[in-house]
This record gives structure tokens, sequence and C-alpha cells, in this order.
């Protein structure tokens, strides 16, 4: 426990940040998971709905500094590419 108020206020905006943080990287990989299970589906229209809803949370992780701009993109070029060869 830390003994300086600072570094007490500190630990728990960092503890604060980290929930939200796994929270919004967590809710990236459901929507690409539920984009891969529409996929093999087969089903195109509930295709282009999960990759507009896996984008979306993708472009906001790389916007909040979650992961990087290039992983971003990398993720979302190869969803296109999924969705582009049903």
């Amino acid at each position: 426990m830390p003994n300086i108020k600072s570094a007490a206020k500190r630990a728990l905006t960092t503890k604060k940040a980290a929930a939200k943080n796994k929270s919004a990287k967590s809710l990236m990989k459901t929507n690409t998971k539920k984009f891969d299970a529409a996929v093999a589906g087969g089903d195109s229209a509930a295709a282009q709905q999960a990759y507009r809803a896996a984008s979306k949370t993708i472009d906001r992780a790389a916007t909040r500094g979650l992961i990087h701009g290039n992983n971003a993109a990398r993720k979302k070029s190869r969803m296109a590419r999924k969705l582009n060869g049903m």
C-alpha cells in the first residue's frame, strides 16, 4: 500500500484505467469472434453487420492506444478479405 497520498490516488486511477482497457479489448475480441462465426456460418448479411461492429471497436481500440494502428489495419484488412471471399 502506498504511503504517499498522490501515489495512492495514482494506484486507484491506474486500477480503473486497467479495468476500462480490459473491458474494451474484451469487447473487441468478442466482436471479432462474432464476425468469424458469421463467416463460418455462411450468412452474408450477418457477416456484413458483424464486420461493421468489429471494425468500429477495432478503430476505437486503436484510437485509445490499446492496440497499435498497424495492428488495427491488419485485423480489419484480414476481416475484409474474409468478407469479400464469401
